[in-house]
């Protein structure tokens, strides 16, 4: 064969970088992947172990509205401001359950006061630590009523019906009806078993207090274009009267009981809508107790 008809021969040579296939760059994306997965499933656990409190909490720890104001520096929120007791280091704990009240009016008794309390008046500074006093004790009560609402499972179905809030007048507890789940029978006076066992609960927090209490009825408006059922200023009383009854049998002294009234449709829960069963309710008032004077007071 002569050299020019020889066969020419190309070989190709392929170059294989990395640890075959594709590499392991995979196995780094895919470790991220389950971490990432890691950390969203335990996001989801946390979040449905905690409660609404402790949720608030966490959300104030973290607001920038939390920082303190101070006088000193340049007043700026990184500017050289002081954190206050109650600044980004407030555990963010709440009073009650929900507020449903209007802020506590002024005293004008109190007015001009200051600067006795800040020079040191004796009287002032008994009161305030009464007034502190009474706040814990208000709280604890609230606490103490939810924890037996969460912890005895006959309890726990009915604490949607229960309402704590605190008002000027003190500590109010409400037991409201719902739709399906009332606590006395259209018309009827007599408390049912859902609203015996709601009292009793409620007795062993009145129990752990000194405070004298109110005990009002109330009822809910009659829809358009069906008949009234009757008096609801006499339904209304009659239900605090017997409601009053179920306290004192479950241990709360009758020298507690400062008042027993009923207020009929006066002051419905819901003005929006003054016929929702919720606004047929007893409320249950721990008032709040007048600060004991010095001696020397009148004088």
């Amino acid at each position: 064969m002569a050299y020019g008809d020889a066969p020419i021969l190309i070989k190709k040579v392929k170059k294989v970088s990395g640890g075959g296939h594709h590499g392991g760059a995979w196995k780094v994306a895919y470790a991220d992947f389950v971490t990432a997965m890691m950390a969203f499933f335990l996001l989801m656990w946390l979040i449905n172990t905690t409660s609404p409190e402790q949720k608030r909490g966490i959300a104030d720890y973290f607001a920038p509205a939390s920082v303190s104001e101070a006088t000193s520096g340049s007043g700026g929120i990184l500017a050289g401001t002081a954190m206050g007791d109650k600044g980004v280091k407030s555990d963010g704990a709440i009073s009650v359950i929900q507020k449903m009240s209007v802020p506590a009016p002024k005293d004008p008794q109190n007015e001009g006061k200051t600067s006795q309390a800040a020079s040191g008046d004796p009287s002032s500074a008994t009161q305030n630590a009464q007034r502190k006093h009474e706040a814990d004790q208000f709280q604890s009560a609230a606490e103490s009523l939810r924890q037996a609402l969460q912890d005895m499972p006959e309890l726990a179905e009915l604490s949607k019906q229960v309402l704590v809030d605190v008002t000027p007048e003190g500590l109010r507890i409400q037991l409201i009806d719902q739709e399906g789940r009332a606590m006395f029978e259209q018309g009827s006076t007599r408390p049912n078993d859902r609203a015996r066992t709601l009292l009793r609960a409620v007795s062993k927090v009145i129990n752990q207090l000194h405070n004298r209490i109110t005990i009002a009825g109330h009822t809910s408006a009659t829809p358009a274009g069906q008949p009234r059922g009757g008096d609801d200023w006499a339904l209304s009383a009659s239900r605090a009267n017997a409601s009053r009854a179920v306290l004192q049998e479950a241990g709360v002294p009758a020298d507690r009981i400062y008042q027993v009234s009923g207020k009929a449709v006066s002051e419905p829960l819901f003005p929006d809508d003054p016929t929702l069963p919720g606004n047929r309710r007893i409320a249950i008032v721990l008032l709040r107790e007048a600060p004991v004077l010095p001696p020397n007071a009148g004088q």
